[in-house]
């Protein structure tokens, strides 16, 4: 014990004195049992611990509580707080006391130790006993000429191997796994996994491939048996097939089916593939955000699998398959990564020759299949996927072509579903062409279809009922299956009126026709937007209203009329968000109606973007927008002059039904497009 500092630097020099235990005077029964105590506790944890029994043989010899309390503290692992606080300990019987304490605790952290070590070394035990067993049985299998499973399974793998003719480098792969298969234990983990890839490997169809039909007739006969019309993505499987029939090798082409919902994209690929004589997969793309949907996961991460290009091959069972990807463009993009990115390589006819999916790593031969992507717009699509695929635009169709369609394979096939037949049922055309009008308004045939199928049901329901008199359904009577009619026809909703005009609008459901509403009162020049339109949309009024103020004199307006007249331009169907350049005309020609007071041709729709000079740009989506214009009978179409090409892909039966006037400036509009006197009142 330190009694004095003399010195603290450069070092410490102190005065001390030792430091005695108490003297115990007489060896008590407590001391006696708590001698016993600790020498049993030490005996107990030296033969749960494996130490030398020499350690006993000493504390046996020893009665002294103090020295054997300090032999004991110097033999554990005490903490240095603990061994500091027994030492200043200088009562022998307390001090041996504290140290029986830390014993119990040694025990029974030494107990558990001993569990947990006589546990594992049972479970390696049962491991290594069950491994020499196994072995000593394939040893005595071996003997007696008998296979074991996993001989026989290994075997068997190695034979589809053999039989499924891989690349010589997918083949080495294939047989280096297989010989770590062997060497490891059939229950392991690694092994299940190796096993599993190498299903995947001997299941795709590496060299497997079914024979094209290459009779041209045949194929365009299957082609026109499924699908009406849709002339130019028939002639292009038959261009793919001829050339094929004097090409072996060629490389399967992109095709990108782009066009309204209902108008027979994805039916079309099954006819493809029916035409073709080839497998048909297709998948969806629609809300896929992960790009290991399109290449697979690792084989490292637990329930890994390839992707779906390969698993569609898998499925097809052949390595020429038509494979339909629908909806391309609603594929998204997140933290997961983009798979659009990922088709890349898939839809690239000078890389997919050697598709390398994640979860194979090795290269696959992509070039023999026939891939076809559908999409509803293009414009959400990447520029570099777009460039890679050859797109081909699948418009919607006329009342004609409808109709029969509707004859061809709605009809019969609603009948079929229904359990009615032929007799049972009678629809005249002039029926068909009232429910295209007035119940639907679309540019594919989904809703004709239901309706069609609503019809079907209430004939197959009065048959139930026990009528068994023929129906016929006409357009005097189709209310009474259909209820009232959806839309109203165009000499219902109204003649030539002021302020209003009628534009042409292309959607991805297909064109559509717009009205466009002016409107001027008393005011201070203020213009106001309505109608839920989009900043492009508001700058062509904008641009619409400075022209209209730059030509006032001519047509007879007061030039100062904006500054005692407010303007209101509105769009009905204000729920429905409305964007785009094409509406300037429209706009244009509204405006000019209400400051001139003259009616607009209500026969007569429009489209073009316009400039503040007032000339008449190009737009897009003619084809539908004229077929809108067809649908809402509206006999006469004002297109921009620049559009004058995209009238040669509108079919003759459509332009003979259609007067078109091609504009470059609105002074060849206004004059088309206004009446000369206000004869149907003010709108």
């Amino acid at each position: 014990r330190i009694r004095e500092y003399l010195r603290t630097h450069p070092m410490f020099l102190v005065r001390i004195e030792p430091v005695i235990d108490l003297e115990i005077k007489e060896v008590t029964l407590e001391i006696e049992a708590l001698i016993r105590n600790v020498k049993e506790k030490i005996e107990r944890i030296l033969s749960l611990r494996n130490l030398p029994q020499e350690i006993l043989t000493i504390t046996d010899n020893i009665n002294d509580p103090g020295i054997l309390a300090d032999l004991v503290c110097s033999n554990l692992r005490l903490k240095i707080e603990e061994a500091q606080s027994v030492l200043e300990m200088l009562d022998p019987f307390h001090r041996l006391k504290e140290v029986d304490s830390i014993l119990s605790r040694e025990l029974e952290v030494s107990t558990m130790q001993a569990k947990i070590q006589d546990q594992a070394r049972e479970e390696m035990g049962k491991m290594q006993r069950e491994y020499f067993l196994r072995e000593q049985l394939r040893a005595i299998k071996s003997e007696l000429g008998d296979i074991d499973e996993k001989t026989e399974e290994i075997e068997e793998i190695r034979q589809k191997i053999q039989a499924a003719k891989m690349p010589d480098e997918v083949a080495e792969e294939a047989n280096k796994q297989l010989r770590r298969i062997e060497t490891m234990h059939a229950e392991s983990t690694e092994a299940s996994i190796i096993r599993t890839y190498l299903d995947w490997l001997v299941g795709l169809p590496w060299s497997r491939c079914t024979p094209d039909n290459l009779d041209i007739h045949q194929a365009r006969k299957v082609l026109d048996e499924d699908h009406y019309d849709l002339d130019m993505v028939k002639e292009r499987i038959l261009e793919y097939l001829s050339v094929r029939k004097l090409k072996d090798q060629m490389k399967g082409p992109i095709l990108c089916f782009v066009g309204p919902p209902g108008v027979g994209k994805t039916s079309l690929g099954r006819s493809i593939a029916r035409a073709m004589g080839r497998k048909f997969i297709r998948i969806s793309l629609g809300g896929v955000r992960d790009e290991a949907e399109i290449r697979g996961h690792r084989r490292t991460y637990v329930g890994a699998l390839p992707g779906r290009i390969i698993q569609g091959i898998k499925q097809a069972g052949s390595n020429n398959p038509v494979f339909m990807m629908d909806e391309v463009d609603k594929i998204g993009m997140d933290f997961r990564g983009d798979p659009s990115a990922a088709l890349l390589e898939v839809l690239d006819p000078e890389q997919n020759y050697a598709f390398s999916d994640h979860y194979l790593n090795l290269p696959f031969d992509l070039s023999n299949v026939m891939f076809i992507t559908t999409a509803n717009l293009t414009d959400p699509i990447p520029s570099a996927l777009k460039d890679r695929m050859e797109i081909m635009t699948l418009p919607g169709y006329t009342d004609a072509e409808k109709l029969k369609i509707a004859r061809r394979f709605l009809i019969p096939r609603q009948i079929e579903e229904n359990g009615i037949t032929e007799t049972d049922l009678g629809l005249s055309d002039r029926a068909i062409y009232t429910i295209i009008n007035q119940y639907t308004k679309e540019s594919g045939l989904r809703n004709l279809e239901r309706e069609v199928a609503k019809v079907c049901r209430k004939i197959a329901r009065r048959i139930a009922e026990g009528d068994s008199h023929s129906m016929q359904v006409t357009s005097g009577n189709l209310h009474r299956y259909l209820g009232v009619p959806r839309f109203l026809p165009e000499e219902e909703i109204g003649g030539d009126r002021v302020g209003v005009a009628t534009g042409l609008a292309w959607t991805q459901a297909g064109g559509e026709i717009l009205a466009v509403e002016a409107s001027i009162v008393k005011g201070r020049g203020k213009l106001t937007l309505t109608g839920h339109l989009g900043d492009v949309m508001k700058e062509s009024a904008q641009a619409a209203l400075t022209y209209a103020r730059s030509i006032a004199c001519e047509y007879g307006i007061d030039e100062d009329f904006i500054g005692t007249s407010d303007i209101h331009i509105h769009v009905p169907a204000g729920a429905i968000p409305k964007d785009g350049p094409s509406a300037g005309v429209t706009m244009a020609t509204a405006l000019m109606s209400a400051l001139t007071r003259r009616p607009v041709r209500h026969d007569l729709s429009m489209t073009g973007e316009i400039t503040l000079r007032g000339r008449i740009l190009g737009v897009g989506g003619v084809k539908e927008k004229v077929l809108a214009a067809l649908r809402s009978k509206m006999d006469t179409v004002v297109l921009p002059a620049q559009n004058r090409k995209d009238v040669v892909n509108i079919p003759k039966s459509i332009r003979r039904k259609i007067r078109f006037h091609f504009a470059d400036d609105m002074k060849d509009i206004l004059p088309l497009a206004l009446e000369a006197s206000e004869e149907a009142g003010e709108a």
